[in-house]
């Protein structure tokens, strides 16, 4: 980690060439109050003040040299990503816009997931001068930290990124943070997290299933659980896939990577909460032990399951690793799933979908997502489709039935494993960008961390 720390700096006047952010409005405004030569060089570099354009202007008697970029009236946090890219290596000076929205762009527009390129192009540094305290850089360099750990761990194939490797994903950032892991498999996770055993039993030896859990904070802080998906490859099971539809699947452990990214914004920024992670590592493979369709499980919460479809099989694992984050009683649960293609066609993939159990809680998110540039949508907990999960020979069915509402019926099934009376959100993402943009190349995506984030923020600071 640390990927981004030297690249963004509180300005004290050091040498450096100026950015100023400019839109479309006032560029028109500058065109008026300046020369033909002005007017001439913006056009000949064919810009308007439109977001992601820029324009550099030599150095003359009246003015050093500077640059002019282009940006939107709310400073989107992709407006510099493109200029980011394109400069040469040095230092530059931000004049003016949103610190904490444009440096983050800046920031992630110099992250690349080059892991298995033998040609590793040079990579020049970009470093952001910013009027700004040194705890607010911290954590504009922490949120850009925890989105590349998830654009890393989603972008690595599965053959190197299954569940033993996951594991050592989380001891690494907990060794960061002195946090204490540990690991639950073999006959212990058959006894104790049935579900996740029964869809990691057909993978390999070496990547057997496991469940991940990591704790940190002081005892006398509120208790927070973090719970994420963690399918590092998901064939579909005996309801095998067609290819088309499994050839994204080692991004199926996306919910993981986002609640390991929360995780450590929470460690870094030493938000006052007792924090525990938990996540259920497996590979939905194809053997003779595979889990069949119609088999009945009983979950770790001792309600029993009927299996109708072996391709909905995160919400098993999930539904385990539910029932282990509420017995302590935390006062808030998040999970993290690429749980639905239902969520994909109602949402798109930039979209997450959210589902809550508590108003106010939905509120937080929603309007933290607005503020932050990391948008979700609020789909209900529609309690009249619990009928759509019935089973004639068991507690649940784990696939409802009809062909409908199949990110809800996902959604209600999980929250038969919440706690009673725990507040609780759950995030159906995409945890891929499908169109490269600037700053954002097509592969692993985040969305919802930084709503999540800045939820968090505002709820644990104020109060504690």
């Amino acid at each position: 980690m640390r990927l981004f720390k030297s690249l963004l700096a509180v300005d004290k006047g050091q040498p450096a060439q100026e950015i100023t952010p400019v839109t479309s409005d006032e560029f028109e405004t500058l065109l008026a109050k300046n020369n033909a030569d002005f007017a001439l060089a913006a056009q000949l570099a064919h810009f308007s003040g439109q977001a992601g354009e820029s324009l550099l202007l030599p150095a003359n008697d009246k003015q050093p040299a500077q640059i002019l970029v282009g940006v939107s009236e709310e400073n989107s946090i992709w407006d510099l990503a493109k200029l980011a890219s394109l400069l040469s290596e040095g230092s530059y000076r931000l004049r003016s816009g949103n610190v904490e929205k444009l440096a983050f762009g800046w920031l992630l527009a110099q992250h690349y997931f080059d892991r298995y390129r033998s040609d590793h192009p040079a990579r020049a540094s970009r470093i952001l001068l910013v009027d700004s305290d040194q705890s607010a850089i911290d954590d504009i360099v922490a949120q850009a930290e925890a989105t590349a750990l998830v654009r890393d761990l989603v972008d690595t194939p599965a053959c190197d990124c299954g569940p033993a490797e996951l594991q050592k994903a989380v001891e690494e950032i907990a060794t960061i943070f002195q946090a204490i892991v540990t690991t639950t498999h073999g006959k212990e996770l058959d006894s104790n997290y049935p579900m996740v055993a029964a869809v990691g039993r057909a993978a390999a030896p070496h990547r057997a299933p496991r469940l991940i859990e990591l704790q940190w904070g002081r005892p006398e802080h509120p208790r927070i659980a973090i719970v994420g998906k963690g399918v590092c490859f998901d064939s579909g099971g005996l309801d095998i896939k067609p290819s088309s539809s499994m050839l994204l699947m080692k991004k199926d452990m996306g919910g993981a990577a986002h609640a390991l990214a929360l995780s450590y914004l929470i460690m870094a920024m030493k938000l006052p909460v007792r924090l525990h992670l938990v996540i259920p590592a497996v590979e939905n493979a194809v053997s003779g032990d595979a889990m069949r369709p119609g088999d009945i499980l009983t979950s770790r919460k001792g309600t029993t399951v009927e299996i109708g479809n072996t391709d909905a099989e995160g919400r098993l694992v999930l539904a385990d690793a539910l029932t282990k984050a509420s017995e302590p009683n935390p006062e808030l649960i998040i999970d993290f799933a690429t749980l639905t293609g239902a969520a994909r066609v109602a949402l798109g993939t930039d979209l997450p979908a959210l589902f809550a159990n508590d108003d106010e809680l939905a509120h937080q998110l929603a309007e933290s997502g607005n503020k932050v540039q990391d948008p979700l949508w609020r789909l209900p907990l529609w309690s009249d489709y619990l009928t759509l999960l019935k089973s004639s020979i068991a507690d649940i069915n784990n696939a409802g039935s009809g062909g409908m509402a199949g990110a809800i019926t996902a959604a209600l099934f999980l929250q038969e494993f919440v706690g009673d009376s725990l507040k609780w959100a759950h995030f159906d993402t995409f945890a891929w960008q499908a169109t490269a943009k600037a700053g954002r190349p097509k592969g692993g995506a985040a969305y919802g961390l930084r709503a999540a984030w800045h939820m968090l923020k505002s709820r644990y600071i104020q109060n504690g």
